[in-house]
């Protein structure tokens, strides 16, 4: 009897250490343990960011220089504020046109008009009339170029002018419709040069009272960057 009570008590020792060893054994529910877990940081990794825009990216200015009697001027174009208006200029610039031609209209500190004449005064032909562009947001400020027209809003075409002070007055405003002068560049070299032509002294001719005296000549027009 003894002897099968020891052997009893030797089976539940034996089941009761088996018991004890399944206890250590790997959890087979398929989750990590925390020794698998990434630190927060390494799971958190950031998008590559952009390389910012370099200068080289951005387009060339348009700029067309004007070689006069009095020196040079250096036109910087806005095709962004005046597609239509620059686009027009350009091409009277490639065909040549302005040279030869003078300023035939001089205010001092108002503007300086050019861009429809020979020294005779004969009227050059020009294309048809392009759209007026004055409320695009830039204004008639010393140093800008903007188209000259007659009476007519919509009737611009190979005349402009460059605004020797501040004009405000020629601005478009929505009281008026559509007029208002089509601003599109500023001059960026050679202001000295209208100033120059601005100061010259005048005479009546043809009807003009702000004919020059000595005609200042555009000798040639270029366009020298941004094409």
């Amino acid at each position: 009897m003894i002897e099968k009570m020891h052997i009893k008590i030797l089976g539940l020792l034996f089941v009761f250490c088996l018991c004890l060893a399944g206890c250590e054994t790997p959890d087979q529910s398929g989750q990590p343990g925390d020794n698998d877990k990434l630190p927060q940081k390494e799971q958190l990794t950031e998008e590559p960011k952009p390389e910012p825009a370099t200068s080289v990216d951005a387009p060339e200015p348009l700029q067309v220089k004007l070689e006069t009697t009095k020196g040079d001027i250096v036109i910087e174009l806005d095709r962004k504020a005046a597609p239509i208006t620059v686009a027009n200029f350009v091409q009277y610039v490639d065909d040549g046109f302005y040279d030869g031609t003078i300023f035939h209209r001089v205010i001092p500190g108002f503007m300086i008009q050019g861009g429809g004449h020979p020294p005779d005064m004969s009227r050059k032909p020009t294309r048809a009339p392009i759209k007026n562009e004055a409320a695009n947001g830039l204004k008639n400020t010393r140093g800008t170029i903007a188209m000259a027209r007659s009476g007519m809003p919509h009737s611009a075409t190979s005349q402009f002018f460059i605004n020797h002070g501040d004009n405000a007055g020629l601005d478009y405003r929505p009281t008026r419709g559509s007029n208002g002068y089509a601003v599109f560049g500023k001059v960026v070299k050679g202001m000295s040069v209208v100033d120059a032509i601005a100061v010259g002294a005048t005479v009546v001719r043809n009807g003009e009272k702000s004919f020059p005296v000595k005609p200042v000549l555009v000798k040639k027009a270029t366009v020298i960057s941004g094409e």
